[in-house]
């Protein structure tokens, strides 16, 4: 039998491989489902289609519907051009912290999750464990994940999803969807501009699409859901733009992401359809000018809202626990809201503070490294 280890051994270990959302996860999950089954224990993987990755699914105790599901996510973002004053993939304490990428963003709770799940299994007891990839690049693994659990495992019941939440219970959520917006104009001279067709010029056309709905959202009064939110409507964001060959030159391209991040009761659907109705009178106009133009958009990333469930299985198994009775949302997005969107219950829940993810010098204090320890071993106790 392989020796248990320690949460902190766990997070160590998992903290020293570098699963960049660039890069491969596999050894991460090699060594995971190998200590898995060094205590008895058989993971299930889904495999990206097209990518070298995987999740890990397990599920421990009886074959029986409703076990709760411990979610995490594999992927942690980059490190380059970050001044770390220690090596972010090896776990260093100081000052009653630990330092490391993922610390926070979120191995140090998949370290728990893989502990308690070991420990239910030892004790008989229901518990799944389910580790997804490209969480960071938009959610995308979560859904064929979940997908990829039914029938492989029990239905599982109240899901925590352990982003960083200072071990509160995180009701809602925001959701969102990103297009990669691809603008193809035609070249001219810039004196004969109106013979031409500049893609960056018809490009800032739509993305004064997010200058409109922000203004028109920001002056609308919230509904009670979305005024638990900051900010308390629904958000359009572009983060980066590219394009243009000269400055003399009509561009022939201009690339940028348009985002939305949409408060839960926003039909994200006619959201969508706004933007890609915007979308296709800015190519009509550029069309009657020449021809060969057009706008392309792929979308990036889909993320369901997490929406207040009303006598939730998931908040209220957390609350029992954590004795927190407050009301929290966060304006990101997580997975919660697509095991919610699958037909579970579910709440975000888990050690450290979001403000530290994805910064230099990452760390999750010691304090919330225990507190989450410690809610691991009530939930263990509290499973039946």
């Amino acid at each position: 039998m392989t020796r248990k280890m320690t949460p902190l051994e766990l997070m160590t270990q998992l903290i020293s491989f570098p699963t960049v959302s660039r890069d491969t996860n596999l050894p991460l999950v090699d060594w995971v489902e190998e200590y898995l089954n060094g205590h008895g224990i058989t993971a299930h993987r889904y495999y990206h289609p097209d990518q070298p990755k995987a999740a890990l699914f397990a599920h421990v105790g009886p074959e029986i519907e409703g076990a709760v599901v411990l979610s995490g996510h594999t992927d942690v973002v980059p490190v380059d051009g970050q001044p770390w004053d220690t090596d972010p993939f090896t776990v260093t304490e100081k000052d009653g912290k630990y330092f490391g990428r993922g610390t926070c963003d979120m191995k140090g709770f998949d370290a728990l999750a893989i502990w308690a799940l070991v420990e239910a299994h030892y004790a008989g007891k229901p518990m799944q464990l389910a580790l997804s990839f490209d969480e960071e690049i938009g959610c995308l693994g979560a859904p064929p994940m979940i997908a990829a659990m039914q029938g492989v495992v029990p239905k599982g019941g109240p899901v925590i999803v352990g982003e960083p939440s200072m071990m509160k219970a995180v009701t809602g959520h925001k959701g969102g969807q990103g297009f990669d917006t691809h603008v193809v104009g035609f070249e001219v001279h810039s004196s004969l501009l109106p013979q031409g067709v500049s893609a960056i010029l018809e490009g800032a056309k739509i993305i004064d699409f997010a200058n409109h709905r922000n203004a028109e959202n920001r002056a609308a009064t919230p509904s009670a859901l979305a005024a638990m939110f900051d900010p308390p409507f629904t958000t359009w964001h572009v983060g980066q733009v590219a394009g243009g060959t000269a400055h003399n030159i009509t561009a022939k391209d201009c690339r940028f992401s348009m985002d939305f991040r949409a408060v839960p009761g926003d039909d994200v659907v006619a959201l969508k359809e706004a933007y890609l109705a915007h979308v296709a009178e800015i190519e009509r106009g550029m069309q009657a000018v020449h021809p060969d133009t057009r706008i392309d958009i792929d979308v990036r990333f889909e993320v369901p809202p997490l929406t207040p469930e009303k006598d939730g299985a998931a908040e209220g198994l957390v609350r029992s626990i954590t004795g927190d009775n407050g009301t929290h949302v966060v304006s990101y997005g997580t997975e919660a809201g697509q095991f919610q969107a699958a037909g579970y219950s579910a709440v975000v829940c888990g050690p450290g503070n979001i403000a530290q993810a994805h910064q230099p010098n990452e760390y999750i204090s010691v304090a919330q490294f225990e507190a989450g320890h410690a809610f691991m071993r009530d939930l263990v106790a509290r499973v039946a």
